[in-house]
């Protein structure tokens, strides 16, 4: 499987946040909070936020959190948290100069050589195991 680096087939990004990341640094900038926006700063928020979303789930079943979608209270926590991870995500990759279609595409490709369809079907075992 080849995956071009910039553009899928029909010439649209997988990724485009662009838009986000200007309303995001605008956001910062009219704040004066990029001072505070280091990386890892910007990582520090990011795994917070990824660990409020897994305190959500941390003692559902399997079965409650497939329903968790279903659930209003639940749904409208896990929105939220989805959305501050973006959020922090994208300035992260914004401060760091990534771009977050390129990095997304090249990581295609490396997991489709790591994970050829014909020996990770079905299966859960590391590329190193296959």
């Amino acid at each position: 499987m080849e995956i071009n680096t910039s553009k899928t087939k029909s010439g649209e990004h997988l990724v485009d946040v662009a838009p986000l990341a200007a309303a995001l640094e605008k956001f910062a900038t009219e704040r004066e909070w990029a001072q505070f926006h280091s990386p890892k700063n910007l990582v520090m928020a990011l795994t917070g936020e990824v660990g409020e979303l897994a305190e959500i789930f941390q003692w559902m079943t399997e079965e409650q959190s497939h329903a968790a979608g279903g659930s209003p209270g639940t749904s409208q926590a896990v929105k939220e948290e989805l959305a501050d991870i973006l959020l922090y995500l994208v300035r992260l990759a914004s401060v760091l100069g990534v771009d977050l279609n390129v990095a997304a595409q090249h990581k295609l490709q490396v997991n489709a050589e790591k994970y050829p369809v014909d020996k990770a079907r079905g299966s859960n075992k590391k590329y190193t195991e296959l």
